[in-house]
Order: structure tokens, then sequence, then C-alpha cells
């Protein structure tokens, strides 16, 4: 674990009661934003979901997920989401949602294996949303329109904290830059994709890294994506791979890259062909939602989850997502936070 530990770090807002109406108003100021940006519905999402169905996202194809029998269905396995990925085109094509106009809910995930530090935790809570649109739509540009709504977003908001609590100053950038992810490994061949990450946020203050999951030139991708949502096989307009990507902010408590979103255009049948071969997932076309999409039944979609308690963490200026949300801790990681004014709930 690599927990941050702020010199002179202090609780802008004071108090935890001025926090927790903080968390609100926020929460509330951006999901009506981004709602408004994108037309999106607010839905209703389950917690849990069947297992051998292939609606659980796969995140990078190695987390386990929290999984338990039902004893009113013969013990049939299901598994807590790691988050909705699948499960919203699913409810899209049930709703008959026109291109165009989309849905958004508030999904509540555990993933028991993530590293535990400043801004991981076993309990995820996303602004999960997906929104339908046409086939001619799947390209960069679309995808770039999209982000730039949903920065706008985040940028209304911040401002709108600065107006309820003056002592949060904004610092956003007016745009935020785009750049894929090969061509910042040309830039930074001898950093990590961590680093590369800290070098290009720190210098433009919000950045969108496109094509998360294809390996890059190195041989390596710049991070993990499992094959049946994001599409990042393709060949954009910059003649780069993948239509998908990250909205990375920097972070002056914490001095570093801060992600707030993972987002992308989602595969449609040829693109998911493709990625389960790539790798070596071909097994899973016989699952319930892969059968779907392959056939044609699902609308083409683009979509992603915005972290709540990430975000909240970014615009109310907090070191540690325990100061935003209540969880498990090691009681060492409490000790060493406590030490240097980081309250955990």
């Amino acid at each position: 674990m690599a927990l941050i530990k702020p010199s002179g770090y202090r609780n802008i807002l004071g108090t935890v009661e001025n926090t927790e109406k903080a968390i609100k108003y926020v929460k509330d100021m951006f999901q009506d934003n981004l709602s408004a940006q994108l037309a999106l519905l607010r839905v209703t999402a389950p917690m849990i979901v069947m297992r051998g169905t292939g609606i659980n996202d796969d995140l990078n194809s190695v987390e386990r997920p929290v999984t338990f029998p039902i004893k009113d269905m013969c013990d049939a396995p299901a598994e807590v989401v790691h988050s909705l990925a699948k499960w919203k085109r699913l409810k899209l094509a049930e709703m008959g949602t026109e291109p165009g106009r989309g849905i958004y809910t508030d999904m509540n995930a555990l993933r028991p294996d993530e590293e535990l530090d400043n801004i991981h935790s076993i309990y995820v809570d996303q602004w999960d949303w997906e929104k339908v649109i046409l086939p001619e739509q799947r390209t960069l540009d679309f995808l770039k329109q999209t982000v730039r709504r949903i920065y706008e977003a985040i940028k209304v908001t911040e401002n709108k904290v600065y107006v309820e609590f003056p002592e949060i100053k904004p610092l956003l950038p007016e745009e935020i830059f785009f750049i894929h992810s090969e061509e910042l490994r040309r830039m930074y061949p001898d950093m990590t994709p961590k680093e590369r990450e800290n070098e290009i946020v720190r210098k433009y203050g919000a950045v969108f890294v496109m094509g998360i999951g294809y390996p890059l030139e190195d041989g390596c991708p710049h991070d993990g994506r499992a094959a049946d949502y994001d599409d990042w096989s393709t060949v954009n307009e910059d003649g780069f791979k993948g239509l998908n990507g990250d909205i990375l902010l920097w972070n002056p408590v914490l001095g570093n890259a801060f992600e707030v979103s993972s987002m992308g255009i989602r595969v449609d049948p040829e693109a998911m062909r493709r990625q389960l071969k790539i790798r070596g997932e071909e097994h899973k076309a016989e699952l319930d939602f892969h059968k779907k999409l392959l056939d044609g039944q699902l609308p083409q979609t683009i979509g992603g989850g915005i972290g709540q308690s990430r975000l909240c963490m970014f615009l109310l200026r907090k070191a540690h997502v325990g100061e935003i949300q209540s969880s498990i801790w090691p009681e060492s990681m409490r000790r060493e936070c406590a030490e240097v004014g980081i309250e955990l709930f």
C-alpha cells in the first residue's frame, strides 16, 4: 500500500458535518449537470447479477467478484457487481431508447482485490452512464465531443462549489487536452504509464488519455481493459487504435494525475469478436450478453463510469477517499492517516 501523506494537510471544510453537507451538494449538483449535458434519465440498477450470464464487468479480467449462493433459487450463484458496463446496454435495449438519449444510475460495487491506498477502496460508488448512438457516431470526434460535455459538467460543479464554499478555489483549466496513449509513450519512452500520466497532466491540468487496452508499440497496453465493453482495437481517424480513454485531472493535494472517469464507445459485433480473440476469450461468445450483442440485438452505445467518491474527493480537496465514504481500512492506515490530520470515515 503506497499511502500519500501530504505535508501540512488539513480539512479545508473544518468539520465532518461541513464535509457531509459538501458531499451531498457535489453529488446533487454534478448528476444534474451530467444528465443535462448528455440527455440521461436516472434509472434504478442492480447490486447483484447472476453468475455465468456475462453481465458482470470483468474489469481487467483478473479481479474476483464477491460470489454467494441464493437459497431460494437452489443455491444458484450470484455476484456483486464490479460495475454495470454491460447491464446498462441491456437496459437500453429493453427500454427501446432512441439514439441521442441514455441513462445513468448510482452504481455500488465491491472490489475485494483492490490495493487500498488514498484513492482505492473495496467499496466503489460511481455514476454509471450509457447513451445510445448511431453507427456513424462511432468516431473519435464523437468521443471527444462527449468527453468535453462531461468535463463541462465537472467545471460547472467546481464553480458552484466555490460559490457555496468560498474556501475551495477553482483550479481546472478551461479546456481538456486530448492525447493517445501511444503518443504519450513516444513522448516519455523511458517512463511507466503512471509516470507518463503525471507528466502530461501536470502540464495541462486536465487530460483525456485515449486508447486504453490495446498493446502499444512496446508490446504493453497503457492499462488493462476487458474485451467486451470498450472498443480499444478499432483504428480511429488519427490512425491509432482505440475509441476509449480516461479523464485525468491534476490533484494538487496528492501531487499526481487523478483518474475520475473511464469511458468509451462500446464494442460493436466486429470489435467484440476481434477483442475476444486477442484476449483468448472466444468462449465468452456463448454467454447471454455476448450472444445478444453478436446477434445485433443490442444498440450501439457510448458509456462509462464517473467515480462519485473520487469526484467529491477532488472537488473538496481531500487527501483520502476514506474522508468521503465509509469503508474498511487497515488499522495501520487509520493510524498513519490520523497522525497527519486525515480523518477516515
